[in-house]
């Protein structure tokens, strides 16, 4: 991914990383080369709300609705485009924004994302994490690796680099020349980015939002990691730049 905010078009290869005490097989490193196209159109309890059944697979599902993440996905009017409510009901429960046991061993105050479970940790204190789910880039269009949150940005802009809208020329309209996509509802980046850089370069790698709360838990990007948007501005407002972001 390219944004205006780098001004870099280079892809930048990440080294294969194993993800010690995660418990689960390594991924394969590649080469990211930009986040989706568009599209047309407090303290956590743990899970111990009777509202919702603790999910046991990845088909269990909620039994119905929770006055606690009514609030957490609830529309968000005093954003600069408000955000609308999202029906948190119809995405697996695995993956709605909770505090679980650490299983990283990373130290508080990092980031983990484990890609083949689709999550995303923020390590805290005294053995815990908030685990947020996330939809992940498609096969080929994927790193892991160690880096840095060099920054991050409110309602970002999008520039895809060229090597997307070689692919998909009607991106041409938000190239680097053409002052990429605005900010917006619409945009891939979503409300929020986190830019990850890796000694001192950019990855052209980014935590962002995305309106499309379907895709969590999904292969489907070009590379990035995406979570809903009200996560997303939740995860902004507790990690600082420079935040240790390790991916595998």
């Amino acid at each position: 991914m390219h944004d205006q905010n780098t001004g870099t078009q280079r892809a930048f290869g990440l080294s294969r990383r194993s993800l010690l005490r995660f418990g689960v097989g390594g991924a394969a490193a590649g080469l990211m080369a930009g986040c989706a196209a568009p599209q047309s159109t407090v303290t956590f309890r743990q899970q111990t709300d009777p509202a919702f059944r603790s999910p046991q697979s990845p088909s269990a599902g909620l039994t119905r609705r929770s006055a606690f993440y009514d609030e957490i996905y609830g529309a968000k009017p005093d954003e600069l485009f408000p955000l609308p409510a999202i029906p948190y009901w119809e995405i697996d429960p695995i993956y709605l924004r909770q505090e679980v046991a650490d299983p990283t061993g990373e130290r508080p105050g990092s980031i983990v994302v484990d890609t083949s479970q689709r999550f995303l940790y923020l390590v805290r204190e005294n053995g815990r994490a908030m685990r947020y789910g996330v939809g992940i880039g498609r096969q080929g269009f994927s790193w892991s690796g160690r880096a840095i949150v060099q920054w991050k940005k409110k309602w970002p802009t999008w520039t895809p680099p060229a090597e997307m809208i070689a692919r998909e020329p009607e991106l041409e309209k938000y190239s680097a020349d053409n002052g990429g996509m605005q900010p917006g509802l619409d945009n891939p980046l979503g409300a929020r980015a986190l830019y990850i850089f890796q000694g001192g370069e950019d990855t052209l790698y980014r935590l962002h939002g995305s309106p499309e709360y379907q895709s969590i838990g999904k292969a489907v990007s070009s590379g990035c990691v995406r979570l809903i948007n009200q996560d997303v501005c939740d995860l902004y407002d507790r990690v600082p730049a420079k935040t240790p972001i390790l991916v595998r």
